[in-house]
């Protein structure tokens, strides 16, 4: 079990992912407490904001990849492939989920106020804007630059 542990702490590509994530996951909640003067135990596992958790890690990961087993390896190109998906995905289709979210959310809304239906609100802040991912990716990049 040591050696699995100390086998993953060894891993460049590995903690380039996890620091990437931790800074990024930590400046988002250290933003919140500034903004609104408390701290929400949600954050640690939320979705959205700035800046994009999942933008630092997928793309310290990639260079992280690409320093070790060359930018022109296969891995690098699936790890890449892997990113640009990722990185569509949390400013493409979950930002637009959360748009829908926004309006379900609106109308249901309505239907409480006029009917006295309560229901469930759906979780609005799902994706990101271009700009958190842009800040994310840096932050990847950084990460993975720092920890070579």
């Amino acid at each position: 079990m040591t050696s699995n542990v100390n086998a993953w702490l060894s891993n460049q590509a590995f903690m380039a992912w996890l620091v990437a994530c931790l800074v990024a996951q930590g400046l988002k909640i250290l933003g919140g407490v500034i903004q609104l003067r408390r701290f929400d135990f949600r954050w640690l596992i939320g979705t959205g904001g700035m800046p994009s958790t999942h933008a630092a890690g997928v793309t310290a990961l990639s260079v992280a990849v690409g320093d070790q087993a060359g930018y022109n390896s296969p891995l690098f190109a699936a790890v890449v492939a892997f990113t640009v998906i990722t990185l569509f995905d949390a400013q493409g289709v979950r930002r637009w989920s959360g748009r829908q979210a926004q309006v379900l959310n609106k109308i249901m809304e309505d239907m409480y106020f006029k009917r006295r239906i309560q229901e469930q609100r759906l979780k609005e802040l799902l994706g990101h804007t271009p700009f958190e991912v842009l800040v994310g990716m840096a932050i990847g990049v950084v990460t993975a630059v720092a920890l070579r």
